[in-house]
């Protein structure tokens, strides 16, 4: 059986406001993650998850409680942890500009004490997966936001660390490369049992697709923890109904409003002059309200359909708002 490679106990981290009252980043989040896992963490923007993150790898301290890597203790010990872990974070483009894309990545591999041989050759099979290997020769601050950004890929898994922390890993990649890349995590985990990953990301599929079990954060707190698979289940005597209105909806409160709907969510078109609404319901009755209150309030159903729940689904009805969303309270 694995061992825990993570493990988080009442972990909270408090920031200091000048005018405001102490913001509590985290709060009570306990967390264990195995090794050979791919565990996900989802939560809309500012939920916490990158302050985890940066608690995680060393480079916050907590307030309170205690996490533990591969063993060792982040406050006590970080000095332990930090040669066999590594994080990847999503528009990410540092670097020595006046150096090339394989002379960064090598050098970084040099920070973390990789024999050159080993390292050129790990470079050479990562510059393959992401697609780069025309841009090896060319200085960073000549790249792409995207190929800087598989750049920073490459440089993460460089070192091979046996714990990873991936954060939005795919942003700024272009579809077939995204494909690639989890192709690649997948296959990266697979090949050695003692490797862990711990993946943010904004992309529900991606979540599904690649994460065992999956945590959602929401306002420094962790409110639930399971598979896709059994978190989807909790959704089994709720209706999800997708709208395609116009023009784009700017006010979600006449739907959040209504006896019955427990999450809303929307996702705006301008250039097609629509939205799409998601809506998680108690009650099947609801469904005419739902018609009603978007034309009493000027809008247009263009499409409306009913389906089985996903894991957004899940994440709309205990957030009670969609991913990209700001982190507030529902209207």
């Amino acid at each position: 059986m694995n061992r825990e490679a993570i493990i988080v106990e009442k972990l909270g981290r408090k920031f200091k406001q000048k005018k405001e009252q102490d913001l509590w980043a985290l709060k009570e989040v306990n967390l264990t993650i195995n090794e050979g896992e791919l565990f996900g963490l989802l939560g809309p923007n500012g939920a916490g998850k990158t302050t985890l993150i940066k608690i995680l790898t060393t480079l916050l301290l907590p307030t309170e409680g205690t996490a533990v890597i591969g063993g060792f203790d982040v406050v006590k010990e970080a000095h332990k942890i930090r040669p066999f872990i590594n994080c990847v974070s999503g528009g990410d483009t540092a670097g020595y500009g006046i150096l090339t894309t394989e002379e960064n990545i090598w050098l970084f591999s040099q920070f973390y004490g990789i024999p050159s041989k080993v390292a050129r050759k790990r470079i050479d099979y990562l510059l393959k997966v992401v697609g780069l290997e025309d841009k090896r020769k060319t200085k960073i601050n000549r790249l792409s936001t995207g190929q800087s950004q598989k750049m920073n890929f490459i440089r993460g898994f460089v070192t091979d660390p046996r714990i990873m922390f991936l954060d939005e890993p795919t942003l700024g990649l272009d579809v077939s490369v995204a494909m690639d890349v989890r192709n690649f995590i997948k296959d990266w985990l697979k090949e050695n049992n003692q490797r862990t990953v711990l993946l943010t990301t904004h992309y529900m599929m991606e979540a599904e697709q690649l994460c065992g079990r999956v945590a959602i954060i929401d306002k420094g707190h962790i409110v639930a923890c399971d598979s896709p698979r059994k978190l989807k289940q909790r959704l089994k005597e709720r209706t999800t109904v997708r709208m395609k209105l116009t023009p784009p909806v700017k006010d979600l409160s006449p739907i959040r409003n209504l006896a019955g709907v427990s999450g809303v969510s929307s996702r705006d078109d301008s250039a097609a002059n629509e939205s799409d609404i998601t809506c998680i319901v108690r009650d099947d009755r609801v469904v005419p309200d739902l018609v009603l209150a978007t034309s009493q309030n000027g809008y247009k159903v263009l499409s409306f359909h009913i389906q089985e729940p996903s894991l957004e689904d899940v994440f709309i009805q205990l957030v009670g708002r969609g991913l990209d969303e700001e982190n507030q309270p529902p209207e």
